[in-house]
């Protein structure tokens, strides 16, 4: 009788042990659901047969890569798509086709290639949401925007296909020769490193922050990201280093390759300002080719300055969705949208 009284006390503290750990469970919060403006095109999936119809009326194709619940989907839609001040000129302009990086979808992208939307994503490596495709008549693509773009940065990507100046030159040249007055003048930071050789830096972990004089988002970054003691306490892992994007001074990058750099921004593909390129032992790991909130911005900075990316090498996100649920289980919440 004793035995069975001790069994039962013993499954009552069972019992609330496990609601209390369930009660101290973290939330995940700070997802947005997008709104897709109506006016997007009610396309069948069939992409080259888009890009036709598209050049047969002078204008481009524009996909809109996104995945549900992302706070930087939702508001590139809304600010960029539904409620722009050039919102007319998309419209005249571009046909926009969303696609699902998670979704099911049949997609024809063209005559050999006829998959999911999700198995579409990977074939096009998509790892930013949302990612921005402009496609040409040749169903080619001429302008790849990974994440999300202030309004400014967006129009100048917009004028740049529109006016088909992918054929002649960059995205960063078409900026500087069109924008006179400067927006940004290039701020200091106790972190900031003044290096030009940069392999000389290479055996720790290397941040290379990209800026330029037409950045309206690099004040926001100092303001923001910069001043954060979090992130800060997270960069004391890396030489960080700032180089103007637009400069042609000399320099040697991580490879002990001479460049400079405006060539090494261009080699790297790299179409946003303030864009930070992660490196460790003279190899790029990852890049923040977007906007960012404080939690990816900071665990990307983790990821690569912990070195936890050898043991998650295929993907960051192999690594975030367990640093995800182990926050969480402690009981701490994140909020994925500040």
């Amino acid at each position: 009788m004793h035995n069975r009284f001790l069994a039962v006390i013993w499954l009552i503290c069972c019992a609330l042990f496990s609601l209390q750990a369930a009660a101290q469970q973290g939330k995940l919060t700070g997802g947005a659901q997008i709104q897709h403006p109506d006016w997007f095109k009610n396309s069948f999936l069939d992409i080259a047969s888009d890009v036709d119809e598209a050049a047969a009326a002078g204008r481009h194709v524009i996909l809109f890569m996104y995945l549900n619940e992302c706070p930087y989907c939702a508001r590139m839609a809304d600010e960029n798509f539904a409620n722009a001040p050039y919102t007319p000129f998309i419209r005249e302009n571009f046909d926009v086709i969303e696609i699902n990086i998670r979704g099911d979808r049949e997609v024809a992208f063209d005559a050999e290639t006829s998959v999911t939307e999700k198995e579409l994503a990977r074939l096009l490596k998509v790892r930013y949401t949302p990612t921005i495709l402009f496609l040409n008549k040749e169903n080619q693509t001429v302008l790849r925007l990974n994440g999300y773009r202030s309004v400014p940065a967006f129009k100048h990507a917009l004028d740049y296909v529109q006016q088909q100046a992918y054929l002649n030159t960059s995205l960063s040249r078409f900026i500087e020769q069109r924008q006179d007055t400067p927006v940004y003048r290039f701020r200091d930071h106790p972190m900031l490193r003044q290096i030009s050789d940069l392999q000389s830096a290479a055996e720790r972990p290397l941040a290379v922050l990209f800026e330029d004089r037409s950045c309206d988002a690099c004040d926001d970054l100092h303001d923001g990201h910069l001043r954060d003691p979090k992130t800060l306490k997270i960069l004391e892992n890396f030489t960080l280093v700032r180089l103007d994007a637009n400069a042609d001074d000399p320099i040697v990058d991580p490879t002990g390759n001479p460049s400079t750099p405006r060539a090494f921004a261009e080699q790297l593909g790299l179409t946003y300002r303030p864009g930070i390129v992660l490196f460790d032992r003279g190899k790029e790991i990852s890049r923040i080719d977007g906007l960012l909130y404080s939690y990816h911005f900071q665990e990307m900075l983790r990821y690569v300055g912990e070195r936890h990316y050898e043991q998650y090498p295929n993907s960051f996100y192999d690594y975030l969705n367990v640093r995800t649920a182990e926050i969480l289980e402690s009981g701490k919440n994140i909020d994925l949208s500040k």
